[in-house]
């Protein structure tokens, strides 16, 4: 058996094994569905696409097509070194499956897309991992395979509202708050979550004896173990008693928290409803570099994670960079196009006192800035931070009594159409942006046009120039034209884009940042940086995880 490397491998289950042992002989496997011949990965119990229960294990020629690659320079893990190149395989028999694996016995700068690969593999104790080199006798590159669902066609598969009356209509956000908010700032995460709740308690003119409901994203103890505790934390701290509450990941992204406690107040469960989210990112990787956390022991990857980890994809940014290169490759954008993006929140953010980067930002700095994952540089990724922001939604008639004119909801975007898994899903944008922003508009009079100010989940760069094609800011592919110089995303400019300076210069709030900035513009409150006579707002929360978008609207 070969000797441990420290390098990530997957836990071997019963539904797996055949996959990561196959190259014990040199052949590369995967499951089929005997119905329909269509190959299942990762491996499933029933196929998706024909939905048949009798599927099988088959040999594949081990050849496939480039679709997507990004050369890491950032990350590292045992055995694992940067640089390395991370990249997405079609296997030639099912297009439709993308292998996430490595590139080896190869050049990075002599790499394109659609190369003809073939698979190596490497075995690493009982694991043989599935790795690919430019195959010997190489084509002219192919074409990239298609999605499973191109991007003009999400529409069609929107569901129609299943009745006429919105539940939308029944509540209102009444009350935002924010704790302090900067890097590093080694205080404890329930603190923040505590003064952002109070602050926004105390925004709507309530006493934390009028709440009723709590809602945060994602719960305790999930994504890394920097989050606040969860419902659990604060209602043991407070001591609210609520008549309802929600905690969870597998929701509408980060703003999940608060379309849940919209459905809860529109059903009678609550009045009043305090939503959070809590990061002290920046404060748990210092802790854990010097050794004051507990350190997990080290085991076996398991769930989707298995599919990526082994191969260093260690960051959304990996899958994200490759949708950039392939949004690149099809439609024409370039990095200035992201530039554009990283400059104006910047811009934003120099108006912002709460901001943690202020500092003028050219083109030039950002061309040059060093790489994180190609074609991702330094200003192309969100600021981590520590801060939490909170929200108050209340039953609407409830809510017209409060301090505060209240910010009404239009409507929301909810669907999944994409396929979940990371590598397997859209290609060329953000996956879980299209089909939920083609959602959003089925249930709205309201179009594009009418929309006063957008803040848009900014992640990376490309989270954002996604969610604006996605829904309908300029035509898919048209971002490049868009987005230059800038202009049409300013303050002044056609579509106001995350005033407060985005997460790429504000900070990581993971989206509730943004929905605390559109209730300050729909307010009028927001100062310097304030859209003149903001009457709508889209805010978009997530991607890749299942996502959400909302519509909101003053009450006049």
């Amino acid at each position: 058996m070969a000797q441990p490397s420290g390098r990530p491998l997957p836990l071997l289950t019963e539904e797996s094994e055949f996959f990561w042992t196959s190259g014990s002989d040199g052949r590369l496997r995967f499951q089929e569905c005997e119905s329909c011949t269509s190959l299942v990965h990762p491996p499933q119990p029933v196929c998706r696409h024909c939905r048949g229960h009798d599927l099988r294990v088959r040999e594949v020629s081990g050849y496939g097509t480039l679709v997507g690659f990004t050369v890491n320079e950032r990350f590292s893990l045992p055995g694992l070194p940067a640089p390395y190149v991370v990249a997405q395989v079609a296997i030639d028999e099912d297009p439709r499956v993308r292998l996430t694996t490595n590139l080896v016995e190869c050049e990075p700068g002599q790499l394109s897309l659609g190369m003809r690969m073939e698979v190596v593999f490497e075995q690493i104790e009982d694991v043989w991992l599935p790795l690919f080199r430019p195959a010997a006798d190489q084509p002219e590159p192919a074409e990239l395979p298609p999605d499973e669902v191109e991007p003009d066609e999400y529409p069609r598969l929107v569901r129609p509202p299943a009745r006429t009356g919105k539940f939308e209509e029944k509540a209102a956000l009444t009350g935002i708050g924010a704790s302090e908010l900067g890097r590093r700032l080694m205080r404890s995460p329930l603190s923040l979550t505590i003064e952002a709740c109070e602050r926004a308690v105390a925004d709507a003119g309530l006493t934390l004896d009028d709440i009723d409901g709590l809602s945060t994203y994602p719960g305790a103890g999930a994504f890394g173990g920097f989050a606040e505790g969860g419902v659990t934390a604060l209602e043991s701290a407070l001591g609210i008693r609520p008549t309802w509450y929600n905690g969870g990941g597998e929701t509408f992204g980060p703003g999940g928290s608060v379309i849940a406690a919209m459905l809860a107040v529109a059903g009678g469960l609550a009045r009043h409803v305090l939503c959070f989210r809590t990061l002290w990112e920046a404060t748990h990787a210092d802790l854990a570099r010097h050794g004051k956390l507990p350190q997990a022991a080290p085991g076996r990857v398991d769930g989707t994670h298995a599919w990526r980890m082994p191969f260093g994809a260690t960051s959304a940014a990996h899958v994200l960079a490759q949708g950039a290169q392939r949004h690149f490759h099809r439609y024409g954008t370039t990095r200035e196009t992201l530039g554009w993006i990283a400059l104006n929140q910047r811009a934003n953010a120099a108006l912002n006192p709460t901001a943690i980067y202020r500092d003028p930002l050219t083109m030039y700095d950002y061309l040059s800035a060093r790489t994180i994952t190609t074609p991702f540089g330094l200003y192309d990724c969100d600021v981590p931070c520590d801060g939490a922001v909170a929200v108050i939604v209340s039953a609407v008639d409830a809510a017209r009594d409060l301090a505060k004119p209240p910010v009404l909801v239009e409507a929301v975007g909810t669907q999944i159409i994409e396929r979940l898994e990371w590598d397997q899903s859209t290609s060329t944008h953000e996956p879980q942006v299209l089909g939920q922003a083609a959602h959003l508009w089925t249930r709205t009079s309201l179009r594009p046009s009418d929309v006063d100010v957008a803040l848009l989940y900014d992640g990376f760069t490309f989270n954002c120039l996604s969610w604006i094609e996605a829904l309908g800011f300029c035509g898919i592919g048209e971002a490049g034209d868009f987005l230059d110089g800038g202009k049409n995303i300013a303050r002044d400019g056609v579509l106001p884009l995350n005033t407060h300076g985005g997460q790429l210069s504000h900070g990581r709030t993971h989206g509730m940042g943004l929905m605390h900035e559109a209730v300050v513009q729909l307010r009028g409150e927001g100062g310097e940086r304030q859209v003149a006579d903001a009457r709508v707002a889209v805010v978009s929360s997530g991607g890749l995880t299942p996502s959400g978008v909302l519509l909101l609207r003053t009450d006049t």
